[in-house]
């Protein structure tokens, strides 16, 4: 029966409480078989996008429900007044290059113009630790926008603290920043979270590995 398709299908992971602040998407057949594919070595490059474009749209409308929203009424064509809800203005996204560059069109098939800003990080291929800041261009008013920053694979999570390290720089506020990543590692998790208890970060899935091999099969620089 359809129940017992995700009981069975999913890996142990620790049972460890992240808080609040971590939010992951609930966990579907449907959410489970985009998760397939991409971990799958086997699945062509079309594929690997599409897949991977399905699951970067759905963590991104996920995002989106953790930024302010206020009410706002409108007139229907009936002439009856509807009270509804719009985004706060001042949202934007910033991308780490280069995998993280993957998630900027669905960000932009939700938000049709909101601002993209980059930031681009080298790394110690020995030590796995973030060395140096290559490149950033944010918006010049970033200080006063929520930042939702975007890398499709968090496994140590020392290329996000550094990103969230030069927004702090920009004097983006803490709690202001929402980490959107599709997998993610409980170490990386608890790396950024005891470092920034403020932040949020939204993911599709939490196990003890997480497919590195993401920007080069997305991008088709294997």
């Amino acid at each position: 029966m359809e129940p017992d398709i995700i009981q069975n299908s999913i890996q142990s992971a620790p049972k460890e409480d992240f808080g609040p602040n971590l939010i992951r998407l609930k966990v579907t057949n449907q959410i489970k078989e985009l998760q397939t594919v991409i971990h799958d070595r086997n699945t062509s490059r079309s594929d690997f996008r599409f897949y991977a474009d399905r699951l970067i749209r759905m963590v991104v409308e996920e995002g989106l429900n953790q930024l302010p929203y206020q009410k706002h009424s409108v007139v229907a064509p009936s002439g009856f007044s509807y009270d509804g809800l719009r985004f706060e203005e001042g949202n934007c996204g910033v991308s780490i290059i280069r995998s993280g560059e993957a998630m900027e069109k669905g960000l932009r098939e939700c938000c049709r113009s909101i601002c993209i800003g980059k930031i681009l990080i080298s790394r110690n291929d020995e030590t796995h630790q973030a060395a140096e800041v290559m490149y950033v261009n944010f918006p010049v008013d970033i200080s006063r926008r929520k930042v939702l920053l975007m890398s499709p694979v968090l496994s140590t999570g020392n290329s996000i603290v550094k990103s969230i390290e030069i927004l702090l720089e920009y004097n983006v506020k803490e709690e202001k920043i929402v980490v959107l990543t599709l997998f993610a590692t409980p170490q990386g998790i608890k790396t950024i979270l005891n470092q920034f208890p403020m932040v949020k970060v939204v993911t599709s899935e939490l196990n003890t590995f997480s497919p590195m091999h993401f920007g080069q099969r997305y991008f088709g620089t294997e």
